[in-house]
């Protein structure tokens, strides 16, 4: 019988193959930008391309240059690319040079750090990393070790929803309450998906079954922002129908439009309520807008953060960390770690039961974990704060750029302020025939594959009926101002063509 391990991995045979996919990688990166991109396939293009059973034999390293062929003919085309200079269409997915060597770092090391002892490293490189993100963007001191602390989940959604569960630990307990959620009509989806998984509501629409609402969505104000009074409101009206209020969530730069809650305003409402005397919880979602506080001059973006329980921002969404890494803090260890600790005979050591370290297995929705805190680790100590500073700055330019474009051009008109490096755009005049054009615009731009862009609808200031809008959001590392003056002059050229034509592009 053989000793040998047919799976280990061959020091020299990955030395060939890694220096062949990094090449691959690397000649990527200088193409992508002449690539669709807006992936061409169509459904089922892919499957029907691949062999419906695995392979019996293994090609090994002398196939590999089938598997190479393969890679470019059959998966390249059928991926949108976010890392295009012309990707616009939903907030960045920035990858960077030390985000991808940490990932490569983190599958190449194979550890999983569920627990202090199974990795001391892991855990430690996290936690000074996730302090050093704090510093680095000014949050308050209860978010920082003693007190507080921070943590690697892998999006802002899962942060919604582990805040979510340790209020409801926190407010509640082990107790039948009538809990309610607040959010207001522009949060992310996420916050009643959270709110599903965890019991409190059945429907997207913030309902359970017997039709009572537990989530509430609060109406926003002119700049779209949650409106405190409304929120005051609701919360009186449950709490004198006996319900419990114990979570809300304000949103820092909202998907549609970047519009930014006030959060000291909302300090105040949870403050006098007695919302905050009764243990409720206010979580913070900042996943696209938070990477802007690296900069001092859009810290202000985070005023009134004191009053929050716990906060979040994807630095994997524009702080060229690659997918996924999503900073989460919490004022409120304990109440987090009560509500997500689960602890097996199997798993029990020494460190954890002296009580001594941090086993980030308790912060988190699933027990295993990745070694994420390596890419972060190599993007902060490989840009530093300057070189942080400077991308996000060289965004916010282009997005003024973009917004002084539209803003000369009478065929359209901002349909929100401004934020950041997103633009709210739309064709002007008459609503329905704007919104019609809106539609032929994107479908033309995106069938073309060159540029992509997404939509929203936003309240029209008057009535509130919905206007369709265009999102411009900036933000893949490769966009340069040239990209962004090419991008403009073919949407103009599109509008005009469809605006003649009544409905449609020419040929």
């Amino acid at each position: 019988m053989s000793d040998a391990a047919p799976g280990r991995i061959d020091p020299e045979e990955f030395r060939r193959l890694g220096h062949r996919m990094v090449d691959w990688i690397a000649d990527y990166h200088r193409q992508v930008g002449e690539l669709p991109v807006l992936s061409r396939s169509g459904p089922g293009d892919l499957l029907r391309a691949l062999p419906e059973a695995p392979p019996e034999q293994g090609c090994g390293e002398a196939g590999w240059d089938e598997v190479l062929a393969d890679l470019d003919a059959l998966i390249v085309p059928g991926l949108t690319h976010w890392q295009s200079p012309q990707f616009h269409a939903y907030f960045p997915c920035n990858a960077s040079t030390p985000g991808i060597l940490g990932e490569l770092l983190s599958a190449g090391l194979g550890i999983q750090g569920m627990l202090w002892a199974t990795s001391p490293a892991a855990t430690e490189l996290e936690q000074r990393t996730l302090d050093w993100l704090a510093q680095l963007t000014n949050l308050p001191d209860r978010f920082r070790a003693p007190d507080g602390g921070g943590v690697i989940q892998g999006t802002a959604s899962e942060a919604t929803l582990v805040a979510m569960v340790a209020a409801r630990h926190r407010v509640a307990g082990g107790r039948d309450a009538d809990l309610v959620a607040y959010t207001s009509t522009q949060a992310h989806s996420s916050i009643v998906k959270a709110a599903r998984i965890a019991g409190i509501c059945d429907e997207v629409d913030g309902t359970t079954r017997n039709g009572r609402r537990t989530v509430r969505f609060v109406p926003t104000d002119d700049n779209l922002r949650l409106d405190p009074a409304a929120l005051r409101a609701a919360i009186a009206e449950d709490i004198e129908a006996g319900r419990t209020p114990f979570f809300v969530c304000a949103t820092v730069g909202t998907t549609s439009s970047g519009a930014v809650d006030p959060l000291p305003e909302i300090g105040a409402v949870l403050a006098d309520t007695g919302f905050r005397d009764a243990g409720g919880w206010l979580h913070v979602d900042a996943a696209w807008a938070g990477s802007a506080t690296v900069c001092p001059e859009h810290q202000g973006l985070l005023a009134g953060l004191e009053h929050a329980d716990s906060y979040t921002f994807n630095p994997h969404k524009w702080l060229l960390t690659n997918f996924d890494c999503s900073a989460f803090w919490t004022s409120d260890p304990e109440h987090l770690t009560a509500a997500l600790g689960v602890t097996p005979e199997y798993l029990r050591n020494r460190a954890t039961d002296a009580g001594g370290v941090v086993d980030f297995r308790d912060w988190q929705i699933p027990l295993g974990r990745r070694f994420r805190a390596l890419k972060l680790w190599f993007v902060l100590r490989h840009f530093g704060a300057e070189g942080l500073r400077a991308h996000i700055r060289h965004h916010v330019a282009l997005g003024e750029q973009f917004e002084n474009l539209v803003r000369q051009e009478p065929m359209f008109e901002l349909a929100a302020a401004r934020s950041l490096s997103l633009v709210c755009f739309r064709l002007s005049g008459p609503r329905e025939r704007a919104n019609a054009e809106g539609r032929a615009l994107l479908d033309a731009l995106n069938a073309e594959g060159q540029i992509y862009l997404s939509h929203t609808t936003l309240p029209d200031p008057v009535d509130q009926a919905p206007r369709f809008v265009l999102r411009m959001a900036i933000g893949a590392a490769a966009t340069t101002a040239d990209d962004i003056s090419q991008a403009w002059d073919r949407i103009r050229a599109l509008a005009a063509q469809i605006r003649r034509a009544g409905t449609e592009p020419t040929a």
